[in-house]
């Protein structure tokens, strides 16, 4: 950690400390899930499936629709050990409906198809994780009883970060220590996310459109800097798609990265860059700047920067999570 130190300071990035967990204890919860989440340009294809393991069942759940959707018979299933979880569930939506108002059923709920334990493919009732969170609270079955405490306290915790947004970025780092992170890595982190919430800042002032060309720029950054995409980088790290790529990053990878956005912005400014393509063009020279300092330190150190460690649990090393 302390060449790192020295390279960050090298590349003029050794901003006081203390001023950015000043400006760190200032972002809004959304800001801090909008900052951590990976904006990258590729997506979960539409219909891709996966599996769920939940007490000793296998819950199946689809992306659609730009977000994932949940067996409801599967939940059912792994909550209750019914033996006709399909039984059960029409019974449950029936009681939903005449006793507890749940009339949005036709719209939160859809017959998408996915693998049956016979190898077909199969309509199977969905939802998406809010609804599935009201569905499970109807559950009578005492083993119901453990997630349902588990959504009051997230319920709470939601609240609470709402009343104090300071809450939701204290409970981020606890996470982060409880992850077995080191104080410089969380230090190092907070920084990147300041430098992150300033270029996103001046791209929305700038015109740039956050739902699809955020993810584009992101893209350009990273491919410049390290000489990989996002998706190449999360596969020299062995993580899958759903994981956060700057979590799983080393204080150099980092600290590059932070060079990266913060030329960027810069050079946005003094361009006065406007719209994408201009914000594009200003995101090419961000990255080439880090990208040459990336490739200095390689020549230096002999070794490649982009690293294949993460913060995956041992248990999952062997393969990909989703």
């Amino acid at each position: 950690m302390a060449r790192d130190k020295d390279y960050q300071e090298k590349l003029g990035l050794m901003d006081p400390l203390d001023e950015e967990r000043a400006k760190f204890a200032e972002l809004t919860k959304a800001d801090l899930e909008a900052i951590t989440s990976d904006a990258m340009p590729e997506t979960i294809p539409e219909g891709e499936m996966a599996l769920i393991p939940f007490k000793g069942t296998n819950i199946r759940k689809l992306f659609h629709r730009s977000e994932w959707w949940f067996s409801i018979v599967d939940a059912i299933e792994a909550l209750t050990k019914s033996q006709n979880p399909s039984r059960y569930w029409s019974e449950l939506k029936f009681k939903m409906i005449r006793e507890e108002g749940f009339n949005q059923a036709d719209d939160d709920i859809l017959p998408l198809k996915m693998l049956a334990a016979d190898g077909k493919m199969r309509d199977t009732d969905a939802v998406n994780a809010e609804t599935l969170f009201r569905i499970i609270q109807s559950v009578p079955s005492p083993n119901a009883e453990p997630f349902k405490r588990w959504l009051a306290k997230v319920a709470y915790e939601r609240i609470q970060e709402i009343q104090d947004p300071e809450i939701a970025i204290k409970r981020a780092i606890m996470s982060y220590q409880l992850q077995g992170r080191s104080m410089d890595w969380i230090e190092q982190r907070i920084r990147s996310i300041i430098v992150r919430k300033d270029l996103t800042s001046e791209w929305k002032k700038r015109g740039v459109d956050e739902d699809h060309e955020f993810a584009i720029l992101t893209g350009v950054l990273s491919t410049r800097t390290f000489g990989v995409s996002p998706a190449e980088h999360k596969t020299v790290k062995r993580i899958g798609r759903s994981h956060n790529l700057r979590d799983h990053m080393t204080d150099l990878e980092l600290i590059l990265t932070q060079l990266a956005e913060k030329s960027t912005k810069e050079i946005a400014v003094m361009r006065d860059a406007q719209g994408f393509a201009q914000n594009k063009s200003a995101a090419r020279s961000g990255g080439d700047i880090a990208g040459t300092a990336r490739r200095s330190i390689e020549k230096e150190t002999g070794r490649p920067v982009v690293s294949s460690s993460n913060f995956l649990p041992k248990k999952s090393d062997k393969k990909l999570i989703e």
